[in-house]
């Protein structure tokens, strides 16, 4: 066993929260581990004026720190799964999934009402596609303002600027004790959540049968199978952040069906394809191509190649 680990993270709260958890949990699994963070500004750290569609989409929050740790200089990564591409660095794996935390965007509002009873016109802040476009279509009255920064920096824009409401992860909420500030967690049926929301991702070295061996311990399997198959569907779309898609995957009780869920929109949300599958829950990643095949011969694969092309012009 190696006596020393380095974690690369990036230093959001958020981040480092997550990353400390992992900390944490290696030296309780290996007493006498030394774990010590590597905090990597990213380039989606960098941007912090621009909404994630128009600056390259996936791979913002991690490109930096898969490059240390292709290069040595740390021993694995912990990143929110959400952040993920689809398509992995050569030499890198996603070496185990934690167990999930709640995987549902939260509204928090100035007025303490649900989303159901915000008034006509209502200004709700998001820079997620994803979001926003559910958002219209469930109500086409609703304002769009777009929302960056870090969880404390977005919580404070809900006060200062003109918005009344805005839409978080419940996942960073109540990691960062701030579950309190939620109006309501909303339903997939409004708000189906992101690929993979709500999940870390533990990056490791393919080869680094070491590292790999003393993370196993942290690995829960349905969480895992659930990623797995949101991760296939979107992989198999190839949206990126310029395309509002979701998924959503569930695993049975007994740990043998997995049922999922996926979406892909129109940006202002005029049009939803929306389809669901269920299967066996080893079956994961065949399950997510399947219903992302399915989306695509209804017609969400012209959304896709339409929303691509627009962000390569802009």
């Amino acid at each position: 066993m190696k006596k020393t680990l380095t974690i690369g993270t990036r230093g959001s709260q958020l981040a480092l929260w997550q990353a400390g958890w992992v900390r944490d949990e290696l030296v309780r699994h290996h007493p006498g581990l030394s774990v010590v963070l590597n905090v990597i500004k990213t380039t989606g750290d960098k941007i912090l004026d621009v909404p994630l569609a128009k600056v390259g989409g996936k791979g913002l929050f991690v490109k930096e720190i898969e490059e240390a740790l292709l290069d040595g200089r740390v021993d694995l990564a912990v990143h929110s799964m959400k952040d993920m591409p689809g398509e992995m660095p050569e030499g890198l794996s996603i070496s185990c999934v934690p167990k999930r935390e709640t995987p549902y965007d939260v509204m928090i509002t100035k007025s303490g009402r649900p989303v159901e009873e915000l008034p006509e016109g209502a200004v709700i802040g998001t820079s997620s596609l994803r979001r926003a476009s559910q958002l219209l279509h469930f109500r086409p009255d609703f304002q769009i303002a777009g929302l960056r920064g870090n969880l404390d920096t977005r919580l404070r824009k809900l006060e200062t600027e003109n918005l009344d409401a805005i839409v978080l992860a419940a996942a960073g909420m109540k990691r960062l004790g701030l579950a309190d500030r939620i109006t309501q967690e909303i339903a997939p049926h409004i708000i189906l959540p992101a690929v993979g929301q709500g999940a870390l991702c533990i990056e490791t070295r393919e080869n680094d049968t070491l590292v790999n061996d003393m993370a196993a311990p942290l690995h829960h399997g349905d969480s895992a199978s659930a990623v797995r198959a949101e991760r296939a569907f979107l992989k198999v779309l190839q949206g990126g952040c310029q395309v509002p898609i979701a998924a959503f995957g569930t695993v049975s009780e007994n740990g043998n069906e997995l049922s999922l869920t996926g979406l892909v929109a129109e940006i202002d949300g005029s049009v939803i394809y929306k389809d669901h599958i269920t299967g066996a829950a080893g079956d994961a990643e065949l399950l997510g191509q399947k219903l992302a095949r399915r989306l695509v011969a209804l017609g969400a694969g012209e959304i896709v190649e339409k929303l691509i092309k627009q962000a390569e012009q802009q």
